[in-house]
């Protein structure tokens, strides 16, 4: 009889006395069952309408047991506070522990305190306080947490995880650290389902060597695959890849980049434009193509070279010897203010400075030409030296009487520059010329003079005008200008292909092969890009 009354008494004061504020309950909610205390006790004036509850206490609401140490427990509104060891355990994926909490069963949320500890599957969340929504499946945090995901770290200021879609929302102060990857922004989403961030704000990424800027993108923990977009750069040890879109692989080094890319070498002072171009980082191997462009800055002026396809290989990678061969091909046209060329295809190396080209080039310079099957052109602290010429020679002087060329075909043929300018040229071999010397009083030409020997070297003054020639033994024909037989004005195989040379940077893109081969006619139109 007196426990029935001592019942009642409990009753009848739990439905008197104010009870705690909490929001409108969600959902019809369902009651919170107490199943176990090892000792229960209530005093109506001490403890706020709360059951008093110490020893093994475990709750069970909706799917979910709840243990701890003690508690307080509100009946009427259905929630409870805790301490000590306090853990919330939801089937066998889920469970949250604390050092002291508050669930409310009308919301369905679980406040957690000191020393959280949020485990999802593979993933574990720590933090200091958090506040979990069953509703939502969410649990959200505002003064700094850790998530660890199969070896993957994030930690942020603030942050939220979603246990349905298992998607991970931190903000301020992001870092995330994975194997040889670190990343730190301010925004970031992970999906801890398919492990792969999403990048959303100004984010710096380090990976291996690589240094990554992205404000939007992607990285795939597992892969260590980095998809970036919005002009996103990568730096490697002085040089710089840029794009509207970056993809990267962290564990090969190989990188791809769309659309206006720009690839800057810092150290070799050389730039590839381009809108695909690829990347690898061990081997030092680039391939550009769609609008390829590679520009050397290393003089006072750039040289600029276009070609179908641009590639770059890199030899003695990582040693005192290092040097780069690049490889230029098909349609290639190449521009600077003192020279200009245009072939087929193109290598230059840096081990000896020597850009090759082959298949019908033509170089230009001021107003000189030069064909032949293959042509050399070797530099000098970063300034052209010397032009080799091999097979089928053929040198032309534009000057500025009318239908006067000053012309040399051989064998072969070699150009020594001085501060730009041809200085001296030499031709070996089958040697056949046709030059206009000059009155020095008054600079009019004396005559032309036809001339075949087995060797010549020709000086230029200091302004490109030639001075005088040398030769051995030779055959030859002094005609005077009113007097040159047509015949004699032009060598065989003589064609001026002022049309076809790069008049811009720009004008590299635009390609003009030759019109017809052997022109004669030296006032053939020139072509306008």
């Amino acid at each position: 009889m007196k426990l029935f009354f001592c019942v009642l008494s409990m009753s009848v004061c739990a439905a008197v006395l104010p009870q705690r504020q909490t929001a409108p309950p969600r959902n019809d909610p369902k009651r919170v069952y107490l199943i176990h205390a090892d000792e229960l006790r209530y005093d109506r004036w001490q403890n706020n309408d709360a059951q008093v509850l110490t020893g093994s206490v475990q709750f069970e609401h909706d799917g979910a047991r709840l243990y701890c140490d003690s508690a307080n427990f509100f009946e009427s509104s259905n929630s409870f506070e805790a301490w000590g060891h306090v853990r919330m355990v939801q089937g066998d994926t889920l469970s949250l522990t604390s050092d002291r909490g508050y669930y409310d069963g009308n919301q369905q949320m679980m406040e957690a305190h000191d020393h959280v500890v949020l485990r999802h599957r593979t993933t574990t969340l720590y933090t200091d306080e958090l506040y979990y929504d069953r509703i939502w499946s969410q649990g959200y945090f505002q003064n700094g947490g850790r998530l660890i995901d199969n070896g993957t770290v994030l930690t942020s200021d603030w942050g939220e995880y979603h246990t349905d879609s298992k998607m991970a929302i931190f903000y301020y102060d992001v870092k995330m650290v994975d194997k040889q990857f670190q990343l730190t922004t301010d925004s970031l989403y992970y999906d801890t389902q398919v492990k792969k961030a999403h990048i959303v704000g100004p984010s710096d990424i380090l990976s291996g060597k690589s240094h990554i800027y992205s404000e939007l993108g992607y990285y795939n923990t597992v892969t260590e695959e980095a998809e970036l977009l919005n002009r996103s750069t990568l730096d490697n040890q002085g040089r710089k890849l840029v794009g509207d879109s970056l993809w990267h692989n962290g564990k090969t080094g190989v990188s791809e980049a769309y659309v206006n890319v720009i690839f800057t070498d810092s150290v070799n002072k050389s730039i590839l434009q381009c809108d695909y171009g690829h990347y690898e980082d061990s081997i030092g191997y680039a391939v550009c193509t769609d609008n390829a462009m590679a520009i050397d800055y290393s003089q006072r002026d750039s040289l600029f070279v276009h070609g179908d396809t641009i590639k770059v290989f890199t030899y003695n990678i990582d040693t005192d010897s290092v040097y780069r061969v690049m490889h230029a091909y098909n349609k290639v046209r190449a521009y600077r203010i003192d020279i200009q060329a245009v072939c087929d295809s193109l290598v230059y190396s840096s081990l000896d400075s020597c850009m090759t080209m082959y298949h019908d080039p033509i170089t230009w310079n001021m107003n000189q030409q030069l064909v032949g099957d293959e042509i050399q052109v070797f530099m000098k602290d970063s300034v052209i030296d010397h032009a080799h010429v091999i097979d089928n020679a053929f040198s032309i002087e534009q000057l500025h009487e009318d239908k006067c060329y000053n012309q040399v075909s051989s064998k072969e043929m070699f150009a020594f520059f001085t501060d730009g300018h041809v200085h001296e040229a030499q031709a070996k071999d089958n040697v056949i010329t046709v030059y206009y010397p000059e009155e020095k009083s008054d600079s009019s030409y004396v005559g032309m003079v036809y001339l075949e020997t087995s060797e010549l070297r020709m000086f230029m003054d200091s302004i490109g005008k030639l001075s005088r020639i040398w030769a051995p033994k030779s055959d030859g024909t002094m005609y005077p200008m009113s007097q040159i037989p047509p015949e004699k004005r032009y060598l065989e195989g003589f064609a001026w292909y002022d049309y076809v040379r790069p008049l811009s940077k720009e004008d590299i893109f635009i390609w003009r092969g030759k019109e017809r081969e052997g022109v004669k006619d030296a006032e053939a139109p020139s072509v306008q890009p």
